[in-house]
């Protein structure tokens, strides 16, 4: 396998800090770790223990073993959850507040384009098309899946198998085993590079639309009401994301909600995350749902 020609495509930061790599064990951690050590870099991988499998301190074991054997620092951390609502949102959070602010992601084209469909299918505006992965380091995000596992068994290194990558009640999963195979069949071709090239487009057409939307005051009805749609759509959207601390784009569901207050067809609506939008006076405000 062409080491050399992976590490072409790969996104490390280029700083002089040693890189935190957040390392589950999976083959695309695993590969990520591979290829940061073939790149020369100084390494410390973290591995987050969520307690939510019975074989999570062997997952820890075998990164730490993992790290050892490759002569790299090892961190590791504990949270605490509990089964239930959410658990895939709730996991992401919780690991991503346990793992340092610069720290590398092992996310792949094939995730930006799961990402891609889950964010369409909720709706959530030209934000969540692009899916743009700004929030850490994402070094591998120009690699294929296939090639961070084709990268694991040359170097004989068997990965973690997380059981939940096979549980269809999450929506990640079912998006990866049935509806992109649906989609293959369909256009008769591989649709993660189509969608990838099209979050790029949409991404490049965002960028116009938030420099318009920069300057517009989104608490101001007028303000809103005098803009084009997409301008003061995206400015909306910003806003009720910082305002409600949403994971996730807000959905346009919300949005559309939030219009019909700008345009005076309501007083307040419900918006994501337990929050309220509110109009007085022609201004709007965020508040927490009573």
């Amino acid at each position: 396998m062409d080491i050399t020609e992976l590490l072409d495509r790969c996104t490390f930061p280029s700083t002089g800090e040693p890189l935190a790599l957040g390392v589950s064990g999976g083959a695309d951690s695993v590969a990520m770790a591979l290829l940061a050590r073939a790149a020369g870099r100084d390494v410390v991988i973290w591995h987050i223990d969520h307690g939510l499998r019975p074989s999570s301190a062997e997952d820890a074991a075998m990164v730490a073993t993992f790290a050892s054997d490759l002569g790299l620092g090892f961190e590791l951390r504990g949270v605490d959850l509990e089964a239930g609502a959410d658990l895939e949102a709730r996991a992401r959070e919780a690991r991503y507040t346990a793992l340092p602010d610069d720290v590398c992601v092992a996310h792949t084209a094939d995730d930006r384009a799961e990402t891609v469909l889950m964010n369409m299918l909720r709706g959530a505006g030209l934000a969540g098309v692009a899916a743009p992965f700004h929030r850490v380091n994402r070094p591998l995000i120009r690699l294929r899946r296939s090639e961070t596992h084709a990268l694991c068994e040359a170097e004989g290194i068997c990965p973690v198998e997380d059981e939940h990558n096979h549980d269809p009640s999450f929506t990640r999963v079912a998006v990866r085993q049935r509806l992109i195979p649906e989609i293959t069949e369909l256009v008769g071709r591989d649709p993660v590079p189509l969608l990838t090239r099209h979050a790029d487009l949409v991404a490049d057409a965002l960028e116009v639309v938030r420099t318009a939307a920069a300057v517009i005051d989104p608490t101001d009805v007028a303000a809103l009401r005098a803009a084009p749609r997409a301008v003061g759509t995206e400015a909306l959207r910003g806003w009720l994301q910082a305002q409600t601390g949403a994971d996730h784009p807000v959905d346009a569901a919300s949005i559309e909600r939030v219009l019909a207050v700008v345009d005076g067809r309501h007083v307040a609506t419900e918006v994501t995350g337990g929050h309220r939008v509110a109009r007085t006076a022609g201004t709007l405000r965020v508040e927490r749902r009573k």
